[in-house]
């Protein structure tokens, strides 16, 4: 299962007004492991960006002036989302300027024609109705560490909401009686294990253990009857 966790920055809201994409931030997960392997890039839109967008994201028109045109780092993007399952939050935002940027292009492309897409708000909303799930409340909800967040970014947005996902979709990722523990059940925050970690010792039971433990069992079934775990043997 190999998925990547993306986001975008815009001049505006809606591609259909002209607006285009600034910036794609990318994560990939694989097997829910984050790999370390991203995709960034800022992108010039060959139009201003609005007032209202800029105090969202930060990024200028000055900024954008130098980077490179969609058309020049299509074919790079697609081939790093290409078969992947897309985890987007808002994913009809994202998809459809996306799509709108691929149609400018030869040959156009439907972004849901090669990669599976995942909605974390859907997800959310299902999972918490009523309650605010923008990026920020899933952000305090699941104890994921914001505090670099003053203004949105595409990668660093990404980021954020591959650790969302994560504790979102892993069902309770720690025990905990702390009063502060999350809505969840967790006590905050992913912990991650090495790929390359050293092998895990086991521990095999003795011979002695394994008679006591034949004894307890012979006895529990001779009080009880049949018990359910002479039913696993």
């Amino acid at each position: 299962m190999r998925q990547i966790v993306l986001d975008t920055e815009t001049t505006g809201i809606d591609p259909r007004d002209g607006h285009r994409i600034i910036e794609i931030g990318c994560v990939e997960v694989i097997e829910r492991e984050l790999t370390g392997r991203n995709y960034h890039v800022y992108i010039n839109p060959e139009r201003e960006v609005e007032a209202e967008a800029i105090t969202i994201h930060g990024i200028t028109n000055e900024f954008l002036t130098d980077k490179p045109r969609f058309a020049q780092v299509a074919d790079e993007f697609f081939e790093f989302i290409k078969g992947a399952e897309l985890v987007i939050h808002n994913a009809a935002f994202d998809v459809g300027f996306m799509d709108s940027e691929f149609a400018r292009l030869k040959p156009a492309r439907k972004t849901a024609e090669h990669c599976g897409i995942v909605d974390t708000l859907a997800i959310a909303r299902a999972k918490h109705p009523g309650q605010k799930n923008n990026l920020d409340a899933l952000c305090k909800r699941y104890g994921v560490d914001n505090s670099n967040r003053d203004l949105h970014g595409a990668l660093l947005d990404a980021e954020i909401l591959a650790d969302v996902y994560l504790l979102m979709t892993g069902g309770q990722t720690a025990l905990s009686l702390d009063a502060n523990a999350g809505e969840d059940g967790s006590a905050g925050g992913i912990r991650r294990i090495s790929r390359e970690r050293s092998p895990l010792t086991v521990i095999r039971a003795s011979e002695a253990e394994i008679s006591a433990h034949d004894e307890l069992m012979a006895r529990m079934q001779k009080q009880a009857g049949e018990t359910v775990w002479s039913k696993l043997q």
